[in-house]
Order: C-alpha cells, then structure tokens, then sequence
C-alpha cells in the first residue's frame, strides 16, 4: 500500500516539535508499505531535507518516508491573516498533489481543518480511501476561545468540518471529546478510533545529558512548561503563580518557560515590568536536547486557558513527554487528562485561574521531594502501561490497514 499522508506541520525528531506523523510514518514503512509525506515548513522544525527549494518544493528521503516539503513558512507567532493565508496555500497546493500523485490511500491531519481539503477531492475525485485525523476540533475550539468571530467564516469552517467527516471512510481522535464530537457531527462510531498522542519512551526513559539553565540553581524546585506560547495556552496563570511566590517571599521555585508563540514578548515583557525573575524563558530546543533538560526537571506544567471546550477536547503532546520522561505534572484544567492524574497520583490538579491553589501545589512539591520521587514512578509506570508510542502506532496502522482493505480496491 501506497500512503499519500498530508501533514501542515511535519517534524523529525532532530527538530523542536511533535513527532506523531514520523512515529506512524516510520510505522507504515516497517510494516511494509511506502509513504509520501507533505508537508510545510514550520519555525523550529525539521523535515530533515536541507536542499533547495525548486518551483516552491523540495523533496527527498528522511529515513525511508518520501518528503515533499512546500516552500511555506510557518510560525505560531503569525498573526490570524497570515496563518490563514498559509493554512489555504498548503491546501491548495496539497490538491494538485493529490490529484497527481499515484498512491493507494490518502490520509490527512490536522490542525488546520483546512489539511482535509485534498482528502476529500481524492476521496470524490480519484475515489481514493481517505483516512482524516482530527487533532483539535473546529471551529469549536477558535469559537470558544474568542479567536474567530466572524459568522460567516464560522459557518464555512463549520460546513468544511462536515464535509470533511461525511468524506472520510475512517477517522482517529486524539482525545475523548474529540471522538464525541466527530459523532455530535452525525458519523457512526464504528467509523471512528481514539488514538491519543503518545509517550516516546526512547527518547525520555533513556538516559540523556541532565542540564538546566544558568538562572536555575540545582537546589531549585524547577517546574517546567515546553510549549507554544499562544492564546490557547494561558501562560499568564504561570506568572500569576509566579507573582504569589515572590509575595510569599519563597525564591527556590523557578518556572521555565520553554517554546516560542504569539504571546512570548508579553509575557517577558510582563515578568520584567513585574521583576518576576523566579520565571525563566528559554528557546524551544530537540527532542534529544529537551529529554537532558526533564532528567533535571522535578515537575511538568500542563497548562491552558480556561476554556471548557479543551477539558475533554485536546491531547497535549507535552503532557506525554512529562510523563515519558517520569516527570510528575501539575495541571491548572479539569478534564479526561486531570482525571488520569489525579487517578494515577502522578502529579497535582488545581482549580483554573486559582494563582493562590497553584502557588500551593508548587510549595507542597518543593517541600516533599520524597513525594514527588513517588509521582514520578506513577507517571513513567503510566506512560509505559497506557501511551507507549510504539504500541498505539501499531494500532493506528491497523486502523489504515483495515481502511484500506475495506475501502480499497
């Protein structure tokens, strides 16, 4: 089987991201088939090709999966135009491809929504099996968040979102709601699989260089989020917390800040103007280089904005990389993964937009380092048990396996 795979933002595990679509990409390889993988360009990343772009592309092969990388850059520090603008290029280029290329089945992942445009030509035009994989759910999530408005454009990406679950004859969701909202959208469960983000025990739950930054001393408590610094994640309950240390006089906890995003010059910019210096931001590093960084870690920062909408609706790959890594995590949101860590006793839950709660958690694992010794054997017991990568990139390749015996011809 020929594998025609859409993903905007497709890294290696030699750049600064998500590793998902390489983990199965690899999979699908080992299991025989072959793969075409397209991709952009994102900040921070690598898709491992380094030569020049010819006529806006480039293309070549990264560890056995085909690579063809669009010449369009992308940040999360972009504001709303140019994401969309970029996120409407890829898929209009993305449809030529599909529309070109010889392959047997086409699968696609968000975000955006837009990545399941070509899908669905290939699916109604060339009559293709095509496979959508649904990472966050729009318009849900930007409507809830206030980052689209606009009803005309909610009600076309409402109608995309439609078509696109009408069109494909499987789809994966990476977390419970998810999965509840691509049934809310009238597609049959036998049509739909979970399959959350998983733990790369080979990178984490291997010894690796432990390092911290200079501002952190090795007798500080140092918790640490590694991620995008966007509207989503809610960053200012990190430095709200921060600001009741330093009331609280306490200088032995720090908070690192590891990532790049829209909002990071206002958050330093306010953790200067505040001289909140128990917070540390540093730049987004590789999964090699991060995994030395959790060796020293004590603590991992799951946070997001206050928005219902992500309790049950997201599947954060930095909580699976704390807990691979065997990092307790402090999470600052209810939902199906504050359940998991209140369930497992890896870590702490503290109520949204509760800086005092969240200051006492952080001063409870500073004070029971025997405590988090525990937690920490709980996370990585859960990471091995639940979310080994290996494992849930076997079942994701059955779910295609089974698409395409079925689907196929």
């Amino acid at each position: 089987m020929k594998v025609l795979y859409f993903h905007q933002h497709f890294v290696t595990p030699k750049g600064a991201g998500a590793i998902r679509s390489y983990a199965m990409a690899r999979k699908l390889i080992e299991r025989g088939h072959s793969v075409t993988l397209v991709c952009g360009s994102a900040q921070g990343g690598t898709t491992g090709l380094v030569g020049n772009f010819v006529n806006g592309q480039r293309r070549g092969v990264v560890d056995g999966i085909d690579v063809l990388e669009l010449n369009l850059e992308y940040s999360n520090s972009d504001g709303f135009a140019k994401r969309v603008r970029t996120f409407l290029s890829f898929a209009l280029r993305s449809v030529k491809v599909a529309l070109t290329e010889q392959y047997d089945l086409v699968f696609a992942t968000t975000t955006p929504l837009t990545a399941g445009i070509p899908g669905i030509l290939a699916r109604w035009l060339r009559s293709k099996p095509f496979v959508f994989e649904v990472r966050d759910l729009w318009p849900e999530l930007p409507k809830a968040m206030g980052v689209v408005t606009n009803p005309v454009l909610l009600s076309a990406m409402s109608l995309l979102e439609w078509v696109s679950y009408r069109s494909a004859h499987s789809l994966i969701g990476l977390s419970p709601g998810i999965v509840e909202g691509i049934k809310k959208r009238g597609v049959p469960a036998e049509r739909i699989t979970m399959i959350p983000n998983g733990c790369d025990l080979d990178i984490f739950a291997t010894e690796a260089e432990p390092w911290r930054p200079e501002e952190i001393a090795d007798t500080d408590l140092m918790a640490i989020f590694a991620g995008t610094h966007g509207i989503a994640n809610g960053l200012d309950a990190v430095l709200d917390a921060a600001a009741e240390l330093k009331r609280r006089g306490i200088s032995d906890i720090k908070l690192l800040l590891i990532g790049n995003g829209k909002l990071k010059p206002a958050l330093q910019e306010r953790a200067r103007r505040e001289g909140l210096d128990n917070v540390v931001f540093h730049d987004p590093v590789i999964k090699t280089r991060l995994a030395g960084l959790m060796q020293s870690t004590d603590l991992g920062m799951q946070i997001l904005a206050n928005v219902p909408a992500f309790y049950y609706g997201t599947s954060p790959n930095k909580f699976f990389d704390y807990i691979s890594a065997g990092l307790p995590v402090l999470s600052n949101y209810p939902g199906w993964l504050a359940g998991m860590i209140e369930n497992e006793q890896c870590g702490y839950v503290v109520p949204p937009a509760d800086p005092k709660a969240f200051a006492d958690a952080l001063e409870r694992a500073a004070a029971n380092r025997g405590g988090l010794k525990v937690m920490s054997a709980n996370s990585r017991t859960l990471a091995k048990r639940e979310f080994d990568r290996r494992q849930l990139s076997d079942q994701w390749v059955v779910w295609v396996e089974d698409t395409f015996r079925k689907r196929g011809r």
